[in-house]
């Protein structure tokens, strides 16, 4: 029986992770991998006090951290993935709350508490020959892939801050770029606007609704529809990067907790509490509307302060 539980190894998870341990919390770690999504980024800047890291590095770094805690109090568990959360008693009865955790590799951890921080997963493109051509000059990561399309014609998908620095990336490298917002403007800060979209590689388009990605073997072409004309018209490109958001990791607590039509869990942004007694959650799986890896880490502390408070309770 562990006192606490942290699902997900990522900023918010680790930050959870260190605090526990300094408080002498009996707590076990449980995640695939360190980092989160941050590990796709080549160029991270805004993780106070580092100017510039990489995600692979920031990743490292983590988990290096956790592993100077690491002892008869902090147990950490990497590379394996939590399937499914139940909760065996509630608060208010007897020995409870209670929950039990299940890995992919078949075990059963029991625990008093719970800090929930398994992030997000990037969205998919849903169009015509979108699985088909993934991997095959569909991706999802521009730090990862942009140097593959050196002097190619490419297309980005998403008009948001990831979108815009998804081209701003790609300047370096291809050819041409043209970028496709769905609604009537970019959602990406202005100053990255005005930065990517006076490159004159850029080509910028909103209201674009893309349709198809065709090909033979590879990506060859993205047909695309301007919803204010109607009108319909192929561009010729080798790469497509998409970056149309994320989807929440929440499905371990599916049907136990509260989430809103986002999929997101709602939580109280005071303490990070969940809907359930004896579940916190921090990070991009939450309802917190700002998704940066600093927010992440303070509601993740928030939460382990709140919940070291509970225990002392239940003692």
């Amino acid at each position: 029986m562990y006192e606490l539980i942290i699902v997900g190894g990522g900023p918010a998870g680790a930050a959870a992770g260190v605090y526990a341990a300094r408080k002498r919390i009996k707590t076990l770690l449980i995640t695939e991998s360190f980092g989160g999504q941050s590990t796709d980024s080549a160029d991270i800047q805004n993780w106070i006090g580092i100017v510039s890291m990489s995600g692979v590095e920031l990743a490292e770094r983590l988990e290096k951290h956790l592993q100077a805690y690491s002892d008869d109090v902090l147990e950490l568990k990497s590379r394996v993935k939590v399937t499914k959360i139940i909760q065996l008693k509630k608060a208010g009865e007897e020995g409870g709350p209670i929950f039990e955790v299940e890995t992919d590799d078949g075990n059963k951890f029991q625990t008093r508490i719970i800090i929930f921080a398994l992030g997000s997963r990037r969205r998919k493109l849903q169009v015509k020959g979108a699985d088909e051509f993934e991997h095959k000059g569909i991706v999802y990561c521009a730090s990862c892939d942009a140097p593959l399309f050196r002097d190619r014609d490419v297309a980005v998908v998403g008009g948001g801050n990831a979108g815009v620095e998804a081209a701003e990336q790609l300047i370096a490298y291809a050819k041409s770029i043209h970028i496709f917002e769905l609604g009537p403007e970019f959602r990406a800060d202005k100053l990255t606007q005005e930065r990517v979209f006076k490159d004159p590689k850029v080509t910028a388009h909103i209201n674009a609704e893309t349709l198809e990605i065709k090909g033979d073997n590879m990506v060859s072409g993205l047909v695309w529809r301007d919803k204010e004309s109607g009108k319909a018209q192929e561009i010729p490109v080798q790469g497509v990067f998409v970056e149309i958001g994320s989807i929440p990791n929440i499905e371990p607590l599916k049907g136990l907790v509260e989430m809103n039509k986002y999929g997101e869990i709602v939580i109280d942004h005071k303490n990070s509490r969940t809907s359930v007694e004896g579940i916190w959650a921090a990070g991009d799986a939450t309802d917190q509307p700002y998704k940066q890896n600093n927010i992440s880490m303070g509601d993740a502390v928030k939460a382990l302060e709140d919940a070291y408070l509970y225990l002392q309770k239940l003692k």
